[in-house]
């Protein structure tokens, strides 16, 4: 290759990377800001990110990760954040007095033990060319609990606002940063001793100048809105729950404001202004892992530990308990999501049953089935959350390999993809790109040069 193919090689491949003005303000729904995305759905409504990739193909960039998480990536601007437990020093053994570790638990299992102390960090990655920018230790600290086999330390996922980074490690505490990783302030809320000792997962959200922090666990549960500038505590809500590891969701209805949270004994809105409940309804099981969606005046959540169920409620009618009322809109008893939780894009609520490979798609409205339970060609043990753009939907396995999927009826497979590596956290999209977060490694994914958004449909699944 001459100098001059070269040179024209590296205007190209710049044309193609992102940029960004700072005195031009960004728009959220080009941004992937939060566990779910802009819309707390999954899904994109302005993106387009390649269809095919391999380790060899379509990687925009791939840059290697310390330490351990299933945190989400989160895009602002020419940044993606991420969080990360990264241990070091000599194993501590656990003994019997160790209150941390709760294999003594009626029905634990696969537990591990924290032996090690742990820096828990956010570290923020430069969009265009994968560079780490800063990383920052914000707590160090041998965790006081231990987690699944599968899980990891720095599993609750980032927000921003395009202003500070407010990063949560649970029982580790919630830190505010900016953008050049400097804490602002932070918070400490105890210590959570989840159900099984199977560790923690739940994100916050935000909503204007609102933080909201779900604490539910084996112990004194509560829910807690916080002003996001100082971190100072706004209310508190006392919770009669378990382990929850679903993330709150925030909706406008009605000229007014929410907060859901799905989990164990109700599903139960608050008002976001004073922490009052406002509704509650019961149906689903243990171990509520799925985060719930909201669109057009309809909350839908669901669960598959002990049984299968999604539920639907209309905010229209609800008002108190609603359990069995007309303000449920629709259920059903199968093909329910377990760890990941449901996409909700363009009236389609697409999920996957239980981890397994099998994806159904529904008409959000009235749950009627679009196409599904479908068998995924190559998925398998599914932990993250599918993500949707471009009438695509997106859903990756543990193993490396990624099915790119139609989104609406009639079933088809577009693609099937495979990387080297092994993931559980849930993708992200914004604009282009498509944003993997591996065990090992940060994937950015976007076509190649001369190579069109939208690829040909691969092997169709019908």
């Amino acid at each position: 290759m001459t100098r001059n193919h070269v040179a024209i090689l590296a205007l190209t491949l710049a044309a193609l990377t992102p940029t960004f003005r700072a005195d031009e303000p960004l728009d959220p729904l080009d941004q992937w800001p939060q566990w779910r995305g802009p819309l707390a759905t999954g899904a994109a409504p302005r993106g387009n990110p390649p269809t095919e990739w391999a380790e060899d193909k379509n990687v925009r960039w791939k840059v290697a990760l310390s330490g351990d998480g299933h945190s989400t990536p989160i895009v602002w601007g020419d940044r993606v954040f991420l969080t990360t437990a990264i241990a070091y020093g000599d194993a501590v053994p656990v003994d019997e007095h160790d209150a941390g570790h709760h294999d003594e638990d009626p029905g634990a299992h696969d537990n591990v033990p924290s032996l090690r102390r742990q820096q828990f960090v956010v570290l923020a990655v430069d969009r265009r060319d994968g560079a780490i920018v800063w990383q920052r230790t914000v707590r160090d600290e041998r965790p006081h609990e231990s987690t699944h086999q599968t899980g990891t330390w720095a599993s609750n996922s980032a927000l921003t606002d395009g202003e500070r980074v407010y990063a949560f490690f649970g029982s580790r505490g919630l830190y505010a940063l900016d953008f050049d990783g400097k804490v602002l302030w932070e918070r400490d809320f105890g210590d959570m001793r989840t159900y099984h000792g199977h560790g923690e997962g739940s994100s916050p959200a935000l909503h204007g100048d609102t933080l909201v922090v779900n604490w539910d666990h084996q112990g004194d549960s509560f829910i807690a809105a916080l002003d996001k500038r100082t971190g100072a505590e706004r209310w508190r809500t006392a919770r009669d729950e378990i382990t929850s590891w679903s993330t709150p969701l925030v909706v406008v209805y009605g000229g007014k404001t929410q907060v859901v949270v799905s989990a164990t004994k109700r599903v139960r809105g608050y008002d976001l202004a004073t922490g009052a409940e406002l509704w509650q309804v019961a149906g689903l099981s243990r171990n509520v892992v799925a985060s719930p969606v909201a669109a057009d005046g309809l909350v839908i959540a669901g669960a598959s530990y002990d049984w299968e169920a999604l539920l639907a409620v209309r905010l229209d009618a609800a008002r108190g308990d609603v359990t069995g009322t007309d303000a449920v809109a629709w259920t059903r008893d199968r093909d329910a999501p377990y760890v990941p939780s449901p996409v909700l894009d363009g009236g389609a609520l697409c999920f996957m049953k239980h981890n397994q490979g099998f994806l159904t798609c529904l008409a959000a409205k009235t749950g009627e089935p679009l196409f599904g339970p479908r068998r995924l060609p190559g998925i398998y043990n599914v932990f993250a959350s599918p993500v949707a753009a471009a009438g695509r939907i997106y859903v990756l396995d543990r193993t490396g390999t990624a099915v790119v999927v139609q989104r609406d009826a009639p079933y088809e497979v577009m693609a099937r993809n495979r990387l080297d590596d092994v993931f559980s956290a849930s993708p992200a999209i914004a604009g282009d790109e498509l944003f993997l977060r591996g065990q090992r490694h940060l994937y950015c994914l976007a076509e190649e040069p001369g190579k069109p958004a939208s690829a040909t449909p691969g092997t169709s699944g019908r």
